[in-house]
């Protein structure tokens, strides 16, 4: 694609799906910052964070690891409690129609805030994998036994051009409430491990949470199914086809991990 036709292709998108409202909030106004952060990042995993622990003693993170968990944990807990305040408990909730709502009403305001601090949590997810250099060189955990982590930064900046528009909320606000409990256990796991780094591995629900994010792409998945099969909805489409297909490639990311961990590994080892 030449630099032409993404511009136009982008120009397109904006004057079609972008809410002016966004604009308001940090790192939506714009995509040079999204841009320049996933690039750091890419540099950052692929070569400045393995050169910089070449030669280097581990650094100690244990203290600033707890409160970063600590914060995401919090943090993805008040986005499932909020979710079910302002969408799933509430007279219009339809389970195969949540339509995008453009008002500015203050109950509008407050899903459109709700979105952006899951998307800046999403983002933040990235500080997982710049202190995976650390946390493996100071445990001596092979990377291949930590989960997959945000193997799909690419989406992000989709994520961001979304988020210019409200199709990521209505009925894939679903999926945002689902992937916001898994991160709510996830990072308790991780925050109970780091208390006792030595036995993580050891830790018998390591195996469920996994399996429970398996079982998020499956129910999510289905619920993007029952939508599309709608035939009274004006929720776009578009947005649910691209739902479907990252659950589809996240569910096989994830049970690729899981069939190898604990499927053809033996115990010993996986602890």
């Amino acid at each position: 694609m030449s630099h032409g036709t993404l511009a136009q292709w982008y120009q397109t998108m904006e004057e079609k799906y972008a809410d002016p409202r966004m604009k308001e909030y940090f790192l939506m106004d714009t995509p040079v910052p999204m841009l320049v952060t996933l690039a750091s990042y890419i540099f950052f995993v692929n070569y400045l964070g393995p050169k910089l622990m070449e030669n280097r003693k581990p650094f100690n993170l244990s203290t600033i690891i707890k409160i970063y968990n600590v914060a995401q944990m919090t943090c993805n807990f008040y986005l499932v409690y909020v979710s079910f305040k302002l969408v799933w408990l509430t007279d219009s909730y339809r389970y195969d129609c949540i339509e995008i709502d453009y008002s500015d009403t203050p109950m509008a305001r407050r899903k459109l805030t709700m979105v952006w601090v899951c998307f800046m949590s999403r983002l933040l997810d990235l500080l997982d994998t710049c202190v995976t250099w650390c946390v493996c060189v100071v445990f001596n955990v092979p990377a291949s036994m930590l989960p997959p982590k945000d193997p799909n930064t690419p989406k992000k900046k989709v994520g961001w051009l979304l988020g210019k528009n409200e199709s990521h909320r209505g009925q894939v606000a679903f999926f945002g409430t689902v992937n916001s409990f898994v991160h709510g256990v996830m990072y308790g796991y991780y925050l109970v491990s780091a208390f006792d780094p030595q036995n993580k591995w050891n830790l018998w629900w390591k195996k469920y949470i996994t399996q429970l994010q398996l079982f998020q792409f499956i129910i999510c998945g289905i619920h993007c199914t029952i939508q599309l099969c709608s035939s009274n909805c004006k929720y776009p489409q578009f947005m649910l086809y691209f739902g479907l297909s990252q659950d589809i490639f996240m569910f096989f990311l994830f049970f690729d991990f899981y069939k190898k961990t604990y499927w053809s590994t033996p115990k010993a080892k996986v602890q």
